[in-house]
């Protein structure tokens, strides 16, 4: 499913264009299929950024990129409205850099992944600020989130952002106004970002047993 998803994606990817990848094993396979095309790469993923680099292409600073052509990524959820969550990387505000500057940014799906409307079976990652930990932590339980401090069995102590930042593991629970708390959580003070994109993506590449379809703005799918 991931193959075919990322076979129809490149189809999208013409020479000359400045492209975002994020991270995931579908992007591996994406790159795998515009390595021989004239691009240039702009990722947030370490991983990505190796493995495009190995296979020829030229890889960007994004400190020093104002647009992108196109950008693909993956997520763990997304919906009719275009609303996605991501929770595995801890990477996305680094994503939403990339995805601000994308003409179009499309995440690629199968069909496990999309709802009506946002799940929350995966939690909203929130990027915070270390000094803040405290008081977001706080607000966070306030708004009837569970919060699980994010660790790794080969690191002591709360995973960090690349940033530097501590990364916190809300699960929401009978969420009625996304856009509500989307906003909620932007506006907390040390709140760096979150892992849920409201108003980003432009569009969805979802793949099923039926074959590939693609979802653009409010409209329905159609066969690719």
């Amino acid at each position: 499913m991931k193959k075919i998803c990322a076979k129809y994606a490149s189809k999208f990817i013409k020479d000359g264009m400045v492209v975002g990848l994020g991270g995931g094993s579908t992007i591996q396979y994406l790159i795998d299929y515009v390595k021989d095309k004239d691009i240039q790469v702009v990722t947030p993923s370490v991983k990505t950024a190796l493995k495009a680099q190995k296979e020829g292409l030229t890889v960007l600073n994004t400190q020093y990129v104002d647009h992108v052509d196109i950008a693909f990524d993956g997520c763990d959820e997304v919906d009719f409205h275009l609303n996605a969550l991501k929770s595995g990387g801890g990477i996305h505000t680094q994503e939403k850099i990339i995805a601000s500057m994308a003409n179009e940014y499309i995440v690629l799906i199968d069909e496990t992944k999309f709802h009506e409307t946002l799940a929350f079976k995966t939690p909203v990652v929130v990027e915070v600020l270390p000094k803040a930990y405290g008081i977001v932590k706080k607000k966070l339980q306030l708004l009837n989130g569970n919060v699980v401090e994010r660790v790794s069995d080969n690191k002591d102590g709360i995973m960090i952002s690349d940033e530097g930042n501590l990364l916190l593991d809300v699960y929401f629970t009978d969420v009625n106004d996304i856009s509500k708390l989307n906003q909620t959580l932007l506006m907390m003070p040390g709140v760096v970002d979150t892992s849920l994109f409201v108003d980003m993506v432009t569009g969805i590449i979802m793949v099923n047993a039926k074959g590939a379809f693609k979802k653009e703005g409010k409209g329905e799918f159609y066969a690719l």
